[in-house]
């Protein structure tokens, strides 16, 4: 009788400083199963956090995640409300974990969307966590790149620069410190940046995954990041 043939195991030649994640398909991966799309959104948190622990183990510098636009408070207010519960919970929950990981947290976009508590909830974990020195965490909420440029050139008028370059702006972003994505992967299936760090992934490379976000496992990660490995970055040259 003959065994199963044992899989070679990935293999990771060029580490990226910083990976980008469009964490796709929470909801149609709830709407398969007959489920309610918010079930989608707990499955997907518990993945990001087990996309961390991975991260950790793989000693990347930065991981930002795209975790809900300012498009997407446009859904359903039952969808938005969930979504809003499940953070406000993974917050409490998860920070005292980041700690003991040494994971820094920047969390990137226009929280003017938000209620008091959410908005003080968010920078009190920011706060907690800023001293870390091990992988920097990026989660993207309420976020939009165009509304993000818009904002940092406005910034730069209202300072009176008489000059406006791409350091200066980069310098107002978001962003302003972390080194620029490598690597952005997009999961379930659409092929397209929606409007997600537009400035910043001027250079970097694209991976599609089919995989719904909830099914985007360690594995996964690590087939993206060897496939990363394998492309010649020429920056235009």
């Amino acid at each position: 009788m003959f065994g199963r043939k044992k899989k070679q195991p990935i293999e990771i030649t060029v580490m990226p400083r910083h990976v980008a994640i469009i964490m796709d398909g929470n909801g149609r991966w709830a709407t398969r199963r007959g489920l309610p799309r918010t079930a989608g959104h707990k499955v997907g948190s518990e993945n990001f956090v087990k996309t961390v622990d991975a991260c950790i183990r793989l000693g990347l510098e930065c991981l930002t995640v795209y975790a809900f636009s300012t498009e997407n408070w446009q859904r359903s207010a039952d969808e938005v409300e969930g979504i809003m519960k499940i953070m406000h919970a993974y917050i409490i929950k998860y920070v005292p974990e980041l700690i003991k990981k040494n994971v820094r947290l920047r969390i990137l976009g226009d929280l003017s969307y938000f209620d008091e508590e959410s908005r003080r909830a968010l920078l009190e974990s920011e706060n907690k966590l800023e001293n870390n020195t091990g992988l920097t965490l990026c989660i993207a909420l309420s976020y939009g790149g165009r509304n993000e440029i818009r904002q940092a050139v406005e910034a730069l008028i209202k300072e009176g620069a008489t000059e406006i370059s791409e350091q200066s702006i980069s310098d107002k972003l978001y962003t302003a410190s972390l080194p620029d994505p490598d690597l952005v992967i997009r999961t379930g299936g659409e092929k397209r940046i929606s409007n997600f760090l537009l400035w910043q992934s001027a250079y970097a490379e694209y991976y599609f995954s089919d995989d719904l976000w909830p099914d985007f496992n360690e594995e996964k990660l690590k087939e993206a990041i060897a496939e990363f490995g394998k492309r010649k970055r020429r920056y235009g040259k």
